[in-house]
């Protein structure tokens, strides 16, 4: 019983490691997304990027469903289900995020402002980088080959950096005076749903720490 339990355990690992290579091509999807289309929404490749990354956001979902049935079936001790399926749900918040952005981007055709278009790709990159980290962190836990507090601690740094530069993007959005109040809005929307996959690969970070945790003890 105990060998068939662990062998159904390794499945729902190696399916985990398969939902981050997924994520991974995702993000890769919204980043070339971005950097191709940033100043031209309608740009003619911003639908291939779209629904490209629809896709893989969509193989994510197909992942985590599986992972989900073969849990349900109990392919887990029963003290881990819960926190396992907890996990997997804060995972999954970021590739529906990334693709609620292009979506945001694609049908309100938000462009940013030359003047915080620096800023705000290294708001992106900030985001990028902690949900990575967070990837890492998720290996880690099963794989053992690296340090959750260490990049726990990273991820709560790009996530404090995301809320300071986040801040001063808003702050300089509406301090400009040419710029079209209503459009003001729209892009003070768009960088708070960046904004938030910092906070979202926080939350991935502290669910980690609770598994953790509880094997510690």
């Amino acid at each position: 019983m105990l060998s068939f339990l662990f062998k159904r355990e390794q499945i729902v690992i190696d399916l985990i490691f398969k939902y981050l290579e997924t994520l991974k091509k995702t993000q890769a999807s919204f980043y070339e997304a971005l950097q191709t289309c940033l100043v031209n929404p309608q740009c003619k490749n911003f639908d291939f990027h779209i629904e490209r990354t629809h896709k893989f956001e969509s193989s994510a979902d197909d992942i985590r469903d599986e992972i989900k049935d073969l849990i349900y079936a109990k392919a887990l001790i029963p003290e881990s289900r819960g926190d396992m399926l907890q996990l997997l749900d804060a995972l999954d918040d970021i590739p529906n995020q990334l693709e609620t952005i292009l979506y945001t981007i694609q049908t309100q055709r938000l462009c940013i402002p030359e003047f915080i278009r620096e800023d705000f790709m290294e708001l992106i990159d900030l985001s990028m980088d902690a949900c990575d980290l967070a990837a890492r962190q998720v290996r880690a836990l099963f794989q053992r080959d690296d340090d959750l507090k260490a990049l726990g601690d990273l991820i709560d740094k790009k996530e404090s950096q995301g809320d300071h530069l986040e801040r001063r993007l808003i702050s300089r959005l509406f301090a400009d005076h040419e710029l079209n109040p209503f459009v003001k809005l729209q892009i003070k929307e768009l960088i708070g749903l960046v904004g938030k996959l910092a906070d979202m690969a926080d939350k991935v970070s502290r669910r980690l720490h609770i598994i953790d945790m509880k094997r510690r003890v």
